[in-house]
C-alpha cells in the first residue's frame, strides 16, 4: 500500500475509542460489579502510577541520545506513551459514567437481575451457566456474559421456571431457566 495511504505521524489522533473495547449504546449506564470497578480503578491507577513515569524516563533518556529518526528507543517510547494514555482516557471516561451494583443485595432471589448467575437449558436440552457482569469486566470464556448481550437482555427479569424467548444468529431460541443465584454479601 501506498504510504500516502497509512497513518504513522507522532501527532495522529489519539481520542480514537479502543477497537477492541466494548460499545455501551447512547443512553445506557455503564454498570459494573464492586470487583469490576476495583480492577478497572486499579489498571488506571497502575498506568498512572507505575507504567507512564517509567515510559516517559526511557522516553527522556533516549531523547538525549541525538538522532530520533533511526532512535529505536525513543520511536518505540513514544509509540508506547500514546498507547498508554489512550487507555487511560478510555478507563477515565468509563469509571467516570460506571454505576456500581452489588449483586449480593438479591441473595437469595429467584429473579434475574444484574450479576446474577443463571443456569438455563435451550430447546434441544442444551444446559449453560452464565453470569451477567458488566460490559468492560465479562469474560466469554469464564461463562460471562455482558448485561447487554442479547441472551442477557432476553434473561433479565425472569424468574426460575420462565421460557424465555432469545434472537439468536439462527433464529428465535426458547430457553427455560433453571436455576439463579448471587453471590453472598461481600463476595463480586
Amino acid at each position: 500500500m501506498n504510504k500516502a495511504f497509512t497513518r504513522e505521524s507522532d501527532d495522529a489522533d489519539d481520542d480514537e475509542v479502543d477497537p477492541a473495547a466494548p460499545a455501551i449504546p447512547a443512553g445506557v449506564k455503564n454498570y459494573v460489579t464492586p470487583a469490576g470497578y476495583a480492577r478497572l480503578r486499579a489498571e488506571l491507577l497502575n498506568l498512572l502510577d507505575g507504567e507512564r513515569p517509567k515510559v516517559v524516563e526511557i522516553v527522556s533518556w533516549a531523547a538525549k541520545n541525538g538522532d530520533r529518526s533511526e532512535n529505536g528507543d525513543y520511536l518505540y517510547g513514544k509509540k508506547r506513551l500514546r498507547e498508554i494514555d489512550r487507555r487511560i482516557r478510555f478507563l477515565t471516561k468509563r469509571l467516570d459514567i460506571a454505576e456500581v451494583v452489588d449483586p449480593s443485595v438479591h441473595f437469595g432471589a429467584d429473579q434475574v437481575f444484574f450479576g446474577a448467575t443463571v443456569r438455563y437449558a435451550n430447546a434441544r436440552g442444551e444446559e449453560r451457566t452464565i453470569t451477567i457482569k458488566g460490559v468492560d469486566e465479562s469474560d466469554s470464556a469464564a461463562g460471562e456474559i455482558s448485561w447487554i448481550a442479547p441472551m442477557a437482555r432476553a434473561l433479565l427479569g425472569a424468574r426460575v421456571g420462565d421460557e424465555v424467548r432469545v434472537q439468536t444468529p439462527a433464529g428465535v431460541d426458547l430457553v427455560e431457566v433453571l436455576a439463579v443465584s448471587y453471590p453472598s454479601a461481600g463476595v463480586s
